[in-house]
């Protein structure tokens, strides 16, 4: 036995890799039983139990023999043939050595096993994706935190079932490993991505956009800029529809398998050149933008079939306004509306400039304290928490959608549902693309996606009627 261990260690390559597979699999086993034993250490502990630990250990395991074998010539040096080994499993010392390497290799390709395995779900955790590489992914990251499905993992949408695309994504993840330790990405990362796996693979999965919604009821509450903050309501009908018996209407009639759609568009999808929509029949129509039938725009842009995310384009990471995220904190509270003016300052506070989130959190309280303090002393003295809670509100919308390290800011990434605070649905729907005769155009009709019920009203009638 002691002649196996010298063997392991006589060259120096050999007790290199007996040391660093040796320390590796200690390492790992006990980080796994403090993970089984509950105590989790983020993201970075899981990366270097199940991703460079095993590295290392296999590294090790190929030195050893490397270095066996470099043993090997120079004991042999100035001989004519080298004879392989002898083993004579008749000797007791061959034998134990031979069962001591056999156990030694199960154990080893079971480590190899689990780490393999804990290696992939790691990678597949939401804690890699958002959080291994900072300031790359902090602002999907902090934006999918406060979305609709924070409970659901990135890999359910960005890489879906199957093993085909979860190869092409650790594939495209490599490139992206590169870049950011090379400091390659560019800032703001562009959008939409390109290379995203079709919507039905994905989104499909848990929705069913076939399914006839009919119409839905959508109470928008915003506020304003005076004095007493007033509040006011928007109320919408909106006509999502979907297939009903043989026939599609509404939003959702996009979704109908009748309908094909297909459209040209720049590289970020906010120019759309040309539409081509197929229905039952299988016939074409085609509508051109403005000048896109001929000239350079005629050939400009890539074409696409529609799908969910070209409307839904931002399912989970979901950026907004000043005005909205200020809107939300008085709406829920945190923000007291008694306090004059609070809107109109904290929609100004947010939209400035600031270094960092840290900065950010100190000018907008010092400024709204200021504000206050000039404007409204005896309110300042007195409501002295309320307007420190209004702050570290106005500053929790900020650093949701903006993250200057990233050259991410109010407005960078656009959400196409709807048509307020970008072109949305009017990116097709208006009233401008029109067949090549001009006799049929992508209508701008406001009644086909929703009836307008009341517009900004401190007190609509609409929802007195409503009201049980």
């Amino acid at each position: 036995m002691k002649g196996f261990f010298a063997a392991l260690t006589r060259h120096p390559v050999s007790l290199a890799g007996t040391v660093l597979t040796t320390s590796a699999a200690v390492l790992f086993i006990a980080l796994f039983a403090l993970e089984l034993a509950g105590m989790h250490g983020g993201p970075y502990v899981g990366i270097i139990a199940y991703l460079i630990l095993p590295g290392i250990f296999v590294l090790g395991l190929l030195l050893i023999p490397l270095g066996a074998r470099l043993e090997r010539r120079r004991r042999a040096a100035g001989a004519t043939e080298s004879a392989f080994p002898v083993v004579d499993l008749n000797r007791a010392e061959t034998r134990n050595r031979v069962i001591l390497v056999f156990a030694l290799s199960l154990v080893n390709v079971l480590l190899l096993a689990v780490a393999m395995y804990k290696g992939m779900e790691v990678m597949d955790s939401t804690a890699f994706c958002g959080q291994a590489c900072h300031s790359v992914m902090s602002p999907e990251f902090a934006a999918y935190q406060r979305g609709a499905h924070a409970s659901v993992a990135c890999v359910d949408c960005h890489i879906g079932p199957g093993a085909g695309w979860f190869v092409k994504s650790k594939l495209s993840g490599a490139w992206q490993v590169v870049s950011v330790n090379l400091d390659l990405y560019p800032r703001p990362i562009p959008t939409p991505v390109h290379n995203l796996r079709p919507a039905r693979d994905t989104c499909e999965q848990c929705h069913w956009p076939q399914k006839f919604v009919g119409d839905r009821l959508k109470v928008i509450t915003s506020y304003a800029d005076d004095e007493e903050v007033s509040e006011m309501k928007t109320v919408l009908l909106l006509r999502v529809g979907g297939i009903q018996g043989r026939t599609s209407h509404g939003i959702h009639w996009h979704v109908d398998p009748e309908n094909e759609i297909r459209f040209r568009a720049d590289e970020s999808r906010e120019t759309v050149y040309e539409i081509e929509m197929r229905g039952e029949d299988g016939e074409a129509v085609r509508f051109f933008a403005p000048g896109a039938a001929e000239g350079e725009l005629a050939a400009a842009g890539t074409w696409r079939t529609m799908d969910c995310v070209d409307c839904h384009n931002r399912p989970s990471h979901t950026f907004h306004s000043a005005e909205d995220e200020v809107d939300r904190e008085l709406l829920s509270g945190r923000i007291a509306r008694d306090l004059p003016f609070v809107r109109r300052e904290g929609v100004r506070l947010a939209r400035a400039d600031y270094p960092s989130h840290e900065a950010a959190r100190e000018a907008i309280l010092a400024g709204l304290r200021g504000f206050y303090a000039e404007q409204f002393p005896e309110l300042a003295a007195t409501r002295a928490e309320a307007i420190a809670e209004a702050a570290a509100a106005i500053w929790d919308g900020y650093r949701a959608n903006v993250h200057p390290t990233m050259n991410v800011t109010w407005g960078t990434y656009p959400n196409h549902i709807g048509h307020e605070d970008t072109p949305g649905c009017f990116r097709c729907h208006d009233d401008l693309h029109a067949t090549a005769d001009g006799g049929r155009v992508v209508s701008q009709d406001c009644e086909t996606c929703h009836s307008l019920l009341a517009m900004e009203e401190e007190d609509p009638e609409i929802l007195r009627v409503l009201k049980p």
